[in-house]
């Protein structure tokens, strides 16, 4: 059984009880913390704050899913910033109870339409090594921390193939987050995209994401089934290949305030994943 998720990207502001209120209307029990200042996951959280935010999810009845980090591991800059951050990053997911810390690839590349791959400022070969050499140093930290840290397919690395090649030289328990939107965007086929990453889907703290836009015209989030993501092969994919984790509902409110809120959207998911998963919720 799959456990259903949602972002609090797509409550930008609001409150816990608001985020609650609606989990708990579309019956889903997990969440994904966005780390950033302001919000329910703040960097500058004291020990009392994060204390108190896990006795709070959990009589709401939810779970932590993963921590949303912006950490770039193959961005351009010294390794002594990125590790720190990661360091502080799989801290924090520890003290929420939340079993992986999402990053991202964020290697320098020049300005591409939506449906291209970027070309990278710099060899592939030297932005997976410095990625991989990256998660490799907090490997055995983000062990010891019960937190897993995930490569997103996003940015530089929108593909599973790039994610999966930039993991494979990983030293260490690493997991992934599949966002369906972009390797789908730039063509990856379904298909191939779990093929590439099915090692890490399986390892637990990896996860999901799903959404829906009228892509190529519109990059901004409609109610699932509203757009032009293939939802219902991806859905049938996962049912098809065992997929156990979370299928998290990232709403990219956040960045298109126009977008419905949260709860509205949390409807459409769950109306999407009960064709699919008719008991769904709650993983066992």
């Amino acid at each position: 059984m799959i456990r259903l998720s949602a972002s609090t990207l797509g409550a930008p502001g609001e409150t816990l009880d608001q985020v609650l209120e609606q989990l708990a209307a579309a019956e889903v029990t997990g969440v994904e913390l966005r780390l950033t200042a302001g919000e329910l996951a703040d960097p500058a959280m004291t020990r009392s704050a994060r204390r108190e935010l896990v006795r709070r999810l959990d009589s709401g009845g939810v779970a932590v899913t993963g921590v949303a980090s912006y950490v770039r591991v193959a961005a351009d800059v010294p390794d002594d910033v990125v590790l720190g951050a990661m360091v502080a990053a799989l801290d924090l997911a520890a003290d929420l109870h939340a079993p992986a810390v999402r990053v991202f690839a964020g290697a320098p590349s020049h300005p591409c339409s939506y449906d291209r791959l970027p070309t990278l400022a710099e060899p592939q070969w030297e932005v997976d090594a410095r990625a991989a050499r990256r998660l490799t140093a907090v490997a055995a930290y983000a062990a010891e921390q019960a937190v897993l840290p995930c490569l997103e397919t996003h940015d530089s690395h929108p593909t599973g193939r790039q994610v999966a090649t930039v993991l494979q030289q990983v030293d260490g328990p690493v997991g992934v987050v599949w966002d369906l939107m972009h390797p789908w965007r730039v063509g990856e086929p379904l298909a191939d995209t779990w093929t590439a990453l099915a090692p890490w889907l399986r390892v637990p703290g990896s996860s999901v994401q799903v959404k829906d836009a009228r892509l190529p015209e519109d990059v901004t989030p409609v109610p699932l089934g509203a757009g032009s993501l293939p939802l219902e092969e991806f859905a049938e994919l996962l049912v098809t290949e065992h997929y156990t984790g979370p299928v998290t509902l990232e709403w990219e409110r956040a960045w298109h305030p126009e977008a419905v809120p949260l709860g509205e959207a949390l409807g459409s998911l769950r109306r999407w994943a009960d064709r699919y998963w008719p008991v769904t919720g709650q993983a066992p």
